[in-house]
């Protein structure tokens, strides 16, 4: 490996393989003098000592006073403030590595070879993991995050660079100014000669004067020198910033917005977005570099103002200076962020949560004195308005309880953050509705802002960030058309938007992976839908009869078909029916959904058997579809058991095998002379007897109508198919029918239009 290779790539390591790099280090080796002489100790030759060797022993104390010697200058190169207690910590260890092995070089040996093959192993062993078996390249992530850490690498060896040079100019200046003072000590000796008697005065003269004119021509020369190394210095500070500009914005406008947006997703039912540790250790590295590079460009300043010289330089230093504000002001303010959002549907009265973390609060020593967050509830308009710079702080549209919090500072984890754990929406102002919007597609954001300063004083920062959007609710019964607004949001919001814009309409296929997402969260399951799943719902959504779905992959579906017009010929919307079955599964088949044996839609049973009004043909009988409430008083599963015509799963499985898990255990014998009675499914044109499992007496109830529902024929077979809906041999084809689950409007037509259909501001 390249210098430096192994150790940037160790600091990659993840997992079970960090913690093992971790406990490489400790008192016998500190982590960080592997960090801080990471350079020197890839480039020294450590397996050329032979251990077994006395004669070696010598070479092996080299290396140790070596490595002491580079702690030291690495120690003494720390300066500013920043750097006061790296330079006393780094002192510490070389005078602990001297103690510690000064009379047992070989060990030091023997401990860094050790430490330097298990990163090379463990390196190995993650590149082996990270590669496919064609010997592929490392992920796009991984690509991405040695991009990153190569960057720091780069930009730290900058920044040590321009404190060296920065060093040089401050000996060299200091020497400029004793010659000058000398210079001037000459002048004075030369203006005293008056009082001398002449031939002394003109020996003496002429060698003030010669003296005088070697200074002279030397301060000349030395003052191009300081400039040119001023200005080269300038030169090397603007790269610098240009790197850190590059670096800061692949950080903050690509991996931070990509969190956001997994943040976001995750609203929908996505993947958790993840931790922030390791974002908060690039912006802590930013914040670092950032930090030294401005102290440095600020002494240069010092330096000028104690020794002007011709030139731009204050033009240019001042420039630098503006520069370097500029990147720290934009890390500072986007590093600000709202670890976990608020509830995006927000009931009013409802007690909520919320958490705020500055990423490189810890770093810039802000909790040395505890900035306050506040959380305001503002509106749509009004976040524009902030995003412009339009607004005052006295704007909100609402008034939330315990909406004061003092940042904490975390020492084990290094987080800045403040956790807003029973705030309450008292109350909320709305605004005028345009058009046909109702209120649960009005979107408020919660706004959390800040103030604090850095570096004692220096700059004082006013920092503010917008929560997801949320929809502000009163009833739970709006609770169904707000997570609509909600999902909608969340899953086509494009970056940098104006508060809260979205598209109108959108792909169907974009639609289908939201619904999905959605899907798969609330069923708490890895089996999402199905292309014929999408297709029966782009039959509901198009009011098409179309089984192609390449028909629907170009359409469009807009929000109001969404959310806002009811489907043709019912009282609710397609987001109202799908939302429907989506609680009906979740609540009484998510077992059944997860081994596979459910469709979504409504849910009834279909079975092929004789029509006993024409003997020999064979028709598809229907039961009407269950509610939520007939599920409630017996399972899908019982109901299958009761039906003892019911021999099969289609195709071939035999129904115990599927859902005998599911069964409810048969009653207990009777007690004290009472017999509890027992409710079963029955179809009176298919009753037939249907043993007992305990061999006893047949019995069953002869019940045509379900508890649930309160007209007579709940219960009533649906007109049978046709004969298209069979096979060459009679069978039952079930690609080639229509799903029955088509009939779910009566079953949502019913228990759940009142909820709908009541609307609360």
């Amino acid at each position: 490996m390249s210098t430096m290779a192994m150790w940037i790539q160790a600091q990659q390591l993840q997992g079970e393989a960090l913690h093992q790099m971790q406990a490489l280090y400790g008192q016998h080796f500190p982590i960080e003098v592997r960090h801080y002489l990471a350079q020197w100790i890839e480039s020294q030759l450590w397996d050329s000592v032979e251990l077994d060797n006395p004669a070696e022993e010598t070479k092996a104390k080299r290396l140790l006073d070596n490595l002491v010697s580079e702690l030291q200058k690495k120690a003494q190169l720390q300066g500013g403030e920043d750097g006061f207690l790296l330079k006393i910590k780094l002192g510490h260890y070389a005078s602990q590595l001297k103690s510690t092995y000064d009379r047992c070089p070989f060990e030091l040996v023997r401990c860094i070879k050790h430490i330097l093959h298990s990163e090379q192993r463990l390196v190995q062993e993650a590149t082996n993991a990270t590669c496919g078996s064609g010997g592929q390249a490392m992920d796009s992530l991984s690509q991405r995050h040695q991009q990153i850490n190569q960057a720091f690498e780069e930009l730290r060896l900058a920044t040590q660079d321009t404190e060296n040079e920065l060093r040089k100019l401050q000996h060299s200046q200091e020497y400029f100014i004793i010659q000058y003072q000398e210079n001037l000590r000459i002048q004075a000796q030369l203006s005293s000669l008056s009082s001398l008697p002449p031939a002394e005065r003109t020996q003496r003269e002429t060698t003030l004067q010669t003296k005088r004119a070697t200074v002279e021509a030397w301060l000349t020369r030395e003052a191009s020198t300081l400039q040119k190394y001023r200005l080269d210095l300038s030169e090397q500070h603007q790269k610098t910033l240009a790197l850190l500009r590059k670096q800061q914005t692949l950080i903050l406008d690509e991996e931070l917005i990509q969190w956001k947006r997994r943040q976001q997703l995750a609203g929908n039912g996505g993947p958790h977005e993840g931790g922030l540790d390791v974002l908060q250790s690039w912006c802590e590295k930013l914040a670092d570099l950032i930090w030294q590079n401005r102290q440095q460009i600020r002494r240069c300043e010092h330096l000028t103002q104690q020794l002007p010289l011709p030139g731009p330089m204050e033009e240019l230093l001042s420039k630098l200076n503006a520069d370097i504000t500029d990147i720290i002001s934009a890390l500072v303010t986007s590093t600000f962020i709202i670890e976990k959002q608020p509830p995006q549907v927000l009931k009013t009265q409802t007690k909520f949560a919320a958490t705020v973390r500055l990423l490189v609060g810890g770093k810039l020593n802000v909790h040395m004195n505890p900035p306050q967050v506040k959380a305001v509830i503002v509106s749509e308009q009004q976040a524009k308005a902030l995003l412009k710079n339009e607004s005052t702080h006295s704007e909100s549209s609402g008034e939330i309880l315990n909406n004061n919090c003092v940042m904490e500072y975390h020492q084990a984890t290094g987080t800045l953050s403040a956790h807003f754990r029973n705030m309450s929406l008292k109350r909320i102002k709305r605004s005028d509705r345009r058009g046909a919007e109702s209120v649960t597609e009005e979107k408020f954001t919660v706004l959390f802002e800040s103030q604090f300063s850095v570096g004692g004083n220096e700059l004082v920062f006013h920092v503010k960030t917008l929560s997801l959007p949320v929809v502000v609710i009163v009833h739970g019964s709006q609770d169904n058309n707000a997570t609509a607004t909600v999902l909608w949001d969340n899953a086509f919001a494009e970056p940098g938007r104006v508060p809260f814009i979205v598209p109108d309409k959108v792909l169907w296929p974009q639609l289908c992976e939201a619904l999905d997402m959605k899907y798969k969260a609330e069923m708490h399951s890895s089996r999402g839908l199905s292309d014929d799943n999408l297709v029966f719902l782009a039959q509901k959504g198009f009011t098409s009869s179309s089984n192609n779905p390449e028909d629907y992959r170009n359409m469009t579906i807009s929000w109001a078909q969404f959310n806002r017009e009811s489907l043709p010929g019912r009282n609710f919307t397609f987001w109202q029916w799908f939302d429907g079955v989506v609680e009906l599964m979740k609540k009484h088949l998510k077992p059944h959904w997860n081994d596979g044996d459910s469709e979504i839609g409504g849910i009834t049973i279909a079975w092929v058997a004789e029509n006993p009004n024409k003997p020999g043909e064979r028709l598809v009988w229907n039961l009407l579809p269950y509610t939520t409430k007939d599920f409630s008083i017996r399972s899908l599963a019982d109901r299958i058991s009761d039906l003892n015509h019911l021999l099969f799963l289609y195709p071939d499985r035999p129904k115990d095998e599927v859902f005998a898990k599911y069964y409810t255990p048969p009653l207990s014998k009777a007690v004290d002379g009472y017999v509890k009675p027992q409710i079963k499914q029955v179809v009176p044109e298919f009753t037939t007897p249907n043993p007992e499992p305990s061999g006893g007496a047949t019995t069953f109830m002869d019940q045509t109508a379900s508890p649930s529902v309160s007209h007579p024929n709940s219960f009533g077979v649906y007109p049978s198919m046709t004969d298209t809906m069979l096979d060459a041999d009679g069978d039952f084809d079930l690609d080639d029918t229509m799903d029955v689950a088509r009939h779910v409007e009566e079953l949502l037509r019913r228990p759940m239009a009142n909820q709908w259909s009541s609307q609360q501001s």
